[in-house]
């Protein structure tokens, strides 16, 4: 028998507010952009050349501070405002985790500082793959670096192939791959993500070091958001249990006025326990959202051949009854 909850009440007050928008918009990270020194570079000869005067300097940003516009967030979570059908107001506190990511540079990187972590074997990417129902990925939570000894990493049968083959130091339309991550750990025993970039980051400085100029327009990171609390303390509210998969690019392009900063808001989302009018109101274009966003998420992955273990938990799950 169903119980009655005021949360399924219409909207009131807000007719036409979206709470899914508010969230889009609040866990979108703005990057400070300032002058680079410009790189020398190196001759045959081992030695550096002159670079010209008027090319010394160049406007980005390094990865270090995209990690670092997630400082707050990895410690507190990030506050989302959210109106509920009754017309009462909740801030949602969600929690950053790194769900999986890849980094192609313009230039090559010697093979010991390219690395791969918790890849799975390239497959054909589905939209939706049910045979993943049962796992929660509690059991291939071990990472995986082309640097470490065998000793150091633990591979299930299905994250183990032929390094040779994917870590080729060539470069295609996407640029050189110079890292990758694909998260399989339980959502419970994960670190907030600029916690995992520190950890990351120690044995790939490039994580930190490298440019918004030196990054491919095909890098990209994807990044799970579970909800921690609210306030005020709101109970048995099962729209509230939402969790987000996001995808955001790391080689942003300025929008608007502001030219001292850089926003990445995500290309692409996926999402789990999204329930009823609060996440999804008739009264705006919500649902068209949605689609649109999954979708992106699913040519992304399958343009990349990249088997993303969230994505497929995500969709295996979205269509079941709360």
């Amino acid at each position: 028998m169903s119980v009655f909850s005021p949360w399924d009440l219409p909207l009131p007050y807000a007719s036409n507010h979206s709470n899914l928008q508010c969230f889009l918009r609040c866990i979108t990270p703005v990057v400070p952009t300032r002058l680079l020194p410009k790189k020398c570079n190196e001759d045959s000869n081992g030695g550096y050349l002159e670079t010209n005067e008027k090319e010394r300097d160049e406007e980005g940003y390094s990865l270090s501070e995209v990690w670092e516009s997630y400082s707050e967030w990895s410690a507190y979570g990030v506050d989302v405002p959210i109106v509920l059908n009754n017309g009462d107001c909740v801030v949602q506190y969600y929690s950053p985790s790194l769900s999986a990511m890849q980094i192609y540079t313009f230039k090559p990187f010697p093979s010991s500082f390219r690395g791969l972590g918790n890849m799975v074997k390239p497959e054909n990417v589905s939209c939706c793959n049910d045979d993943d129902d049962d796992d929660d990925g509690g059991d291939r939570s071990e990472i995986y670096n082309s640097s470490a000894s065998s000793n150091d990493s633990c591979l299930s049968s299905e994250a183990a192939w032929d390094e040779d083959s994917t870590q080729t130091n060539t470069m295609d339309q996407r640029g050189y791959l110079y890292y990758q991550y694909n998260e399989m750990a339980s959502p419970y025993d994960r670190v907030p993500l600029q916690v995992k970039m520190n950890e990351l980051g120690k044995h790939y400085p490039g994580l930190f070091d490298l440019r918004s100029t030196e990054i491919s327009p095909y890098s990209w990171m994807a990044i799970a958001w579970y909800p921690v609390y609210q306030i005020p303390m709101a109970t048995n509210v099962k729209e509230l249990s939402a969790c987000f998969l996001t995808y955001h690019p790391l080689s942003g392009s300025r929008t608007g006025s502001n030219k001292e900063e850089i926003s990445l808001p995500p290309f692409a989302v996926v999402t789990y326990k999204l329930f009823g009018t609060l996440w999804i109101n008739p009264e705006t274009s919500d649902k068209d959202t949605i689609i649109c966003q999954q979708t992106a998420a699913c040519n992304w992955l399958r343009q990349l051949q990249f088997q993303h273990h969230d994505f497929n938990f995500f969709m295996s799950r979205q269509f079941q009854n709360p």
